[in-house]
């Protein structure tokens, strides 16, 4: 990519996607409705706690690399806002809504991203979906790509490009999704070191007690 995205400028852009698509009624959005937008808990990985400060900064930003503007209604005072996307990119609303549910959510496989995509834009089979994939992953510069198997998965991944590569040497590095093993086996081995200072807590107390 030409440009290099912070994960609140994604998360923008996301959510101004998804409410074109699935709420064309409510769009564009408010600035409280975006940040409302940018912290849902549900359809989002990870859920985010932004203010107002916070959008408007990633506003800014994307204002600034063409992909995004304001508008404001005949009859309002209220400044509304809206993704430029179909004016930067000649992509199809199958092509927007995978790009959509990976700002989103993060890394997907591409089962995942068959079925979150549902509510955008449907498709009828693994393929179609693989070829969206493919369609994306093959643009000029590419905009998505499959990442290394991670490991503990048995799928590849797939991930936006427009935050840049944060991947070396075919090792992804994403600490959310290569660390989840290491994560689970730490506290598997906090537990255990816990439950032997309990035992032994208990044997302490048990001794002091039969000195009496």
């Amino acid at each position: 990519m030409d440009m290099i995205l912070d994960s609140t400028e994604v998360r923008i852009l996301g959510c101004l996607i998804e409410k074109e698509m699935a709420t064309p009624e409510y769009y564009p959005l408010s600035l409280n409705s975006l940040t409302n937008a940018c912290n849902q808990k549900s359809n989002r990985n990870p859920v985010l706690s932004l203010v107002e400060q916070d959008v408007e900064k990633g506003l800014d930003g994307l204002q600034k690399k063409g992909l995004a503007r304001s508008t404001v209604a005949a009859g309002s005072r209220v400044p509304k806002f809206l993704h430029t996307l179909f004016d930067r990119f000649d992509l199809s609303k199958q092509d927007f809504a995978v790009l959509c549910e990976l700002f989103l959510r993060g890394p997907q496989t591409i089962g995942e991203i068959r079925s979150h995509t549902e509510r955008l834009s449907e498709f009828g089979s693994i393929e179609a979906a693989a070829d969206v994939l493919q369609n994306l992953s093959a643009q000029e510069p590419p905009l998505v790509v499959l990442l290394p198997r991670e490991a503990g998965r048995k799928e590849r991944r797939y991930m936006h490009l427009f935050s840049g590569e944060t991947f070396n040497s075919g090792t992804y590095d994403e600490t959310s999704a290569t660390s989840e093993p290491d994560r689970i086996t730490a506290l598997e081995e906090q537990v255990a070191a816990l439950k032997r200072e309990l035992d032994e807590l208990k044997n302490s107390l048990a001794e002091f007690r039969s000195q009496f």
